[in-house]
């Protein structure tokens, strides 16, 4: 007895969803592509806002920013919401090694008092900056245009939740899981006068209805300063001696990666809108220029306050000259072409 295989090969109708075969052609796309592009919900849409008459509930006019294709504003990091939820929960793992790490040696209970009370002073006050941020890009996923932006946004959005319990993950190892850190921050937040024009700044953005301002102020231009200043120039004057010399730039470490990460995005989306016209390039060059003057000048007392006023302007203007450099090879000072 004999088995004769055949196989036969099918060849398939289409390789891909039609919106997206009109786009990029016939060929298979990748889950970044089929979970981003033309999915902006654009006719029948019922009624328009009663809250805002004079616009559709998805309206491109929301925005100065002016684009022939918002869906030119892709993410180089090609995160579709599968990719996204992959990627936070392998840095996820990371950061809970490290924190677990901190807590079985009890690392942080052994700084000294002036560092603890550096640290509860100067860094876990951010946590509340971290949820402005998040309220911030809730503003740019609502009223952004083309899912390539918002859904950025959204996960952005998100992220900002998770630093801010980073923040407060910090706080608890510091006070033996007593929240009394907390409590004393939110008080520095609310009462401290290092932080008040700071905070005055995240509530200013609060109030701005245009999503790509609130973008470029808050994801370029405030996330710069701080990354710079208080997570990377403040540090050092926390760590403790010896074997504990590390310990707070071990737990640092997943937000600055976060902020490297999301610089790439966020160069990458303003490059692309700079480039559409020059009366974009001219808006966004003001935006950032205004903002940075403001968190600039928000920041100083903190630095200050942690640094010592010498050392503190100095870090502002490492922190500010840092800047400076990144809006140029974008295009978005007055000398950049």
């Amino acid at each position: 007895m004999t088995v004769e295989i055949r196989v036969q090969s099918v060849k398939p109708l289409r390789h891909t969803f039609g919106h997206i075969a009109r786009r990029f052609g016939d060929k298979p796309a990748s889950r970044y592509q089929e979970g981003t592009y033309d999915l902006q919900s654009e006719v029948n849409h019922h009624y328009k806002p009663l809250w805002d008459p004079e616009r559709e509930i998805y309206d491109t006019r929301r925005t100065a920013i002016v684009m022939h294709d918002w869906y030119a504003l892709k993410d180089p990091r090609q995160h579709y919401y599968g990719s996204w939820t992959i990627a936070r929960a392998r840095q996820q793992e990371s950061a809970e090694r490290q924190i677990e790490l901190v807590r079985e040696r009890d690392w942080l209970r052994r700084l000294g008092d002036e560092a603890r009370q550096g640290v509860i002073l100067g860094l876990l006050p951010l946590r509340h900056v971290e949820w402005g941020a998040n309220t911030s890009l809730g503003l740019v996923a609502a009223y952004g245009y083309g899912t390539a932006l918002t859904q950025a946004a959204a996960m952005g959005m998100m992220d900002r939740l998770g630093l801010a319990q980073h923040l407060s993950r910090i706080g608890l190892l510091l006070d033996g899981q007593t929240g009394a850190s907390l409590k004393a921050a939110r008080t520095a937040w609310l009462e401290d006068a290092a932080w008040q024009d700071l905070r005055r700044e995240v509530e200013n953005l609060f109030v701005r209805r245009d999503p790509i301002e609130v973008l470029v102020a808050q994801s370029l231009v405030q996330d710069a300063l701080v990354d710079a200043l208080v997570l990377r120039r403040f540090e050092p004057a926390w760590s403790g001696a010896g074997g504990d010399a590390a310990v707070m730039a071990m737990l640092l470490d997943f937000p600055l990666r976060w902020h490297e990460e999301s610089a790439r995005w966020v160069d990458a989306v303003v490059k692309v809108m700079a480039a559409e016209s020059e009366s974009n390039r001219a808006l966004l060059r003001d935006w950032a220029d205004a903002w940075r003057r403001a968190f600039a000048a928000a920041l100083r007392p903190l630095a200050r306050r942690v640094l010592g006023e010498a050392a503190g302007d100095a870090a502002l203007r490492q922190a500010e000259d840092a800047l400076q450099t990144r809006l140029a090879r974008l295009g978005l000072t007055p000398d950049a072409r």
